[in-house]
């Protein structure tokens, strides 16, 4: 039985990461230097009250619900137009800050495209829209195999971004993921999980993409000093971005506020990394305070209990 606290601690550590950051989004490197965050706040960029969250939680929360009815990429498309169309899964009744390639793709499926064409495939494509929202998959990972876990998730990547190259982010990412709920300290978790997609991606199809994911596969990505590390939309920065300060630090909050920090996309970057952080650190170890300003607190904890006895079912 998968425990019900790492669960809560992802998701929440999803969402408060990506709640920390929404004030601050687009704002520089340097400003956040000179005037760094420390603390849930509001208003700012969206001019939205603190604890308000963005698409990054309003579709990992699609994600989640659709999955508790079992796993329908239809469905998953399906939440992802209510949330863009009715406000579904938003943190106070509205959309903001909405990625352009994932409206695209959303349109193209609500026109007729299947889940898995719909997703943007040129090398444009690559923002961080289906990275952001990709946790929730590493939670079936006691009951698929591994194999069948990732092509899943390249599955759910493709709704909104069908390039290899955000697919094999989000497979990076779960793999990680998943060496965490199994009880990997970070650094092991991201050996781990490195090795454990290797075969997956030495497949002919993405040979021409590794070139791309160099520096993750060095096994040394928190070695890299700051200067070297983007948090701009690309999918790639943000996956280095994230394991960057997951690896730097030394529990949740200064996971988070590195990532905030860091400025740029401020909101994913954090949302990302605080996924990793939140099931490592535990929820109990995100700070209170924080958890308390989150819109619809109440409503997350009862889509958790929902996905719980929904997994527990299987």
């Amino acid at each position: 039985m998968l425990s019900a606290n790492k669960v809560l601690s992802g998701l929440m550590g999803v969402c408060v990461g990506d709640a920390l950051g929404v004030p601050v989004e687009f704002t520089s490197r340097v400003e956040r230097t000179n005037t760094p965050v420390t603390a849930m706040q509001g208003y700012g960029t969206w001019d939205q009250p603190p604890g308000t969250w963005s698409d990054d939680s309003s579709l990992t929360f699609c994600l989640v619900e659709s999955l508790c009815n079992g796993f329908s990429l239809d469905a998953i498309a399906k939440s992802f137009w209510q949330w863009y169309q009715e406000s579904y899964w938003t943190a106070r009744g509205e959309v903001f800050d909405v990625g352009n390639t994932t409206f695209l793709a959303i349109v193209n499926w609500k026109q007729g495209a299947s889940p898995v064409d719909a997703g943007g495939k040129t090398e444009n494509s690559n923002g961080n829209g289906s990275l952001m929202r990709i946790l929730p998959m590493a939670y079936l990972h006691r009951e698929l195999e591994f194999s069948e876990l990732i092509r899943r998730v390249h599955q759910v990547s493709c709704i909104t971004h069908a390039h290899p190259r955000s697919q094999i982010a989000c497979g990076i990412y779960i793999s990680i993921a998943v060496a965490l709920l199994e009880g990997a300290e970070p650094y092991q978790a991201y050996q781990q999980g490195l090795e454990k997609v290797q075969g997956i991606y030495s497949a002919p199809e993405y040979s021409t993409e590794m070139q791309h994911f160099q520096r993750v596969f060095s096994g040394a990505i928190d070695k890299l000093p700051l200067e070297e590390i983007s948090s701009d939309g690309y999918v790639i920065d943000t996956l280095e971005a994230s394991l960057w300060c997951l690896l730097n630090s030394s529990d949740y909050e200064s996971a988070v506020l590195k990532a905030v920090n860091l400025g740029g996309d401020t909101d994913t970057t954090a949302a990302v990394t605080g996924g990793l952080a939140g099931i490592y650190y535990g929820v109990e170890n995100i700070p209170a305070d924080w958890i308390d300003q989150i819109a619809r607190k109440d409503d997350i904890i009862d889509l958790v209990n929902r996905f719980i006895k929904a997994l527990d079912n299987k």
